[in-house]
């Protein structure tokens, strides 16, 4: 097996490997495939954000992150999820919302952008958080919504075991997290599966994360960047080059 390490588009690189990529080309490659706008999904923990600001930095490109810390009903949810469940998830819906409307406007000719969730997130956490009652007249809103905005170039799909995301919750010490149950995290597991089981707004790559570490790791990231040239035709699962035969 050959290791891998990416150069800038300049053509510099530290790494004494013998293939060397080079980072502009990757970028050219995922343009020319159409992914213009790419939206990565997961369970809390998993590393949607830390991968969405990683290709940015490599590539260039637009980031949109989910303003997670502006909803003031969060840290509250944790700490009563029946009594702040619904609250929470309408301030996600909305300003995911007027988020996307800003960008339908501003980005119409951007080449790259790259977001650390897709719309539907919030309806994945509605489904476990909220009861019937409160589902019923959440999904009368999400519904409407959701027709107005307009679905990702390409889906990814990060996995986790709960074990694996409970312990990088953990390991992130956000204090708001600390009420995260290894439970909640399987519950939730269960829901994105199906969600993307179901999935047709495009093409997805499911990506499991347990033995990943793109952040630390540059061929861990080189090899998922480089598949994502390659084609995606519906729902497809990333094998690690190493892995494959």
């Amino acid at each position: 097996m050959r290791e891998v390490c990416a150069a800038s588009a300049a053509g510099h690189s530290s790494c004494g490997v013998d293939v060397v990529v080079s980072y502009a080309d990757i970028r050219k490659g995922i343009v020319d495939r159409g992914y213009a706008r790419i939206s990565i999904e997961g369970n809390i923990g998993v590393g949607k954000t830390s991968l969405a600001r990683l290709i940015v930095k490599r590539l260039g490109g637009r980031l949109v992150e989910d303003r997670v810390d502006d909803n003031p009903f969060l840290e509250r949810f944790y700490e009563d999820a029946g009594a702040y469940a619904f609250q929470t998830q309408l301030v996600f819906l909305l300003n995911r919302y007027k988020q996307q409307l800003l960008l339908n406007q501003q980005d119409l000719f951007a080449d790259l952008v790259v977001f650390d969730y897709i719309f539907a997130r919030d309806r994945i956490f509605a489904n476990v958080n909220l009861n019937d009652d409160e589902l019923g007249l959440y999904e009368r809103v999400a519904s409407e919504l959701e027709a107005r905005v307009v679905p990702p170039d390409l889906a990814i799909y990060l996995q986790a075991s709960g074990q694996v995301l409970f312990d990088r919750i953990q390991g992130r010490g956000r204090g708001y997290e600390r009420p995260v149950s290894r439970d909640y995290l399987e519950a939730l597991n269960d829901a994105f599966n199906h969600f993307f089981f179901n999935y047709s707004a495009g093409p997805l790559l499911v990506v499991n994360t347990d033995a990943m570490d793109y952040v630390n790791d540059e061929r861990h990231f080189v090899d998922l960047l480089t598949r994502l040239t390659e084609p995606i035709v519906n729902t497809e699962f990333y094998v690690p080059s190493w892995e494959r035969k």
